[in-house]
C-alpha cells in the first residue's frame, strides 16, 4: 500500500476498498444500464416492503434511499403505492424490473466471479462473515 493510501482509519480503508469494489460491479453491469446500487435496491424489493423496511435491508437511511429510488421509478422498475396507512409507502418490482433484473444477474455472476478470482474464494469467503460480523456488531446510526 502506497504512504499516501496507509491509514490507521478502518473506515477509510472500507470505503477505499469499498469504491474500487463498486467500479468493478458497476462496470460489470453496465451493459444492463444498472449501477450496483440500482440492482441491490431492485433484488431486495421482489415483494411490496414499506420503504423503511427496505431501507433498513440495504443499510440506508429513508431519505438516501428516496434519492436512490426516483430513477428506477422513473424507469418503471418499480412502483410506490400506499400501504394500509395512507402515510405508509410501499415499494415494489414490475415486471420491467424484474426483466432488466434477470438481464443483470449473469453480469452480476461476472462480477462476483471476478473478484474471487482476484482475491481468491476463501479471502472473500473470510472477508463476507467478517463484514457480516461488523455488520451485526455496529448498531444502526448511533456511535459504538
Amino acid at each position: 500500500m502506497d504512504p499516501l493510501s496507509a491509514s490507521p482509519c478502518t473506515c477509510f480503508r472500507l470505503r477505499r476498498a469499498s469504491r474500487q469494489l463498486s467500479q468493478l460491479y458497476d462496470a460489470h453491469l453496465a451493459p444492463a444500464g444498472l449501477s450496483l446500487n440500482a440492482y441491490s435496491i431492485l433484488r431486495r424489493a421482489p415483494q411490496p416492503r414499506q420503504l423503511g423496511e427496505l431501507a433498513d435491508a440495504l443499510g440506508m437511511d429513508r431519505t438516501t434511499l428516496t434519492r436512490n429510488l426516483k430513477p428506477l421509478l422513473a424507469a418503471g422498475w418499480l412502483e410506490a403505492t400506499r400501504g394500509d396507512d395512507a402515510r405508509q409507502r410501499l415499494i415494489a418490482i414490475t415486471p420491467a424490473g424484474k426483466a432488466v433484473l434477470r438481464r443483470a444477474r449473469p453480469l452480476w455472476r461476472r462480477a462476483q466471479d471476478a473478484v474471487e478470482a482476484t482475491f481468491g474464494p476463501a479471502p472473500t469467503a473470510r472477508l463476507n462473515a467478517l463484514l457480516d460480523q461488523l455488520d451485526h456488531a455496529l448498531p444502526a446510526g448511533e456511535p459504538a
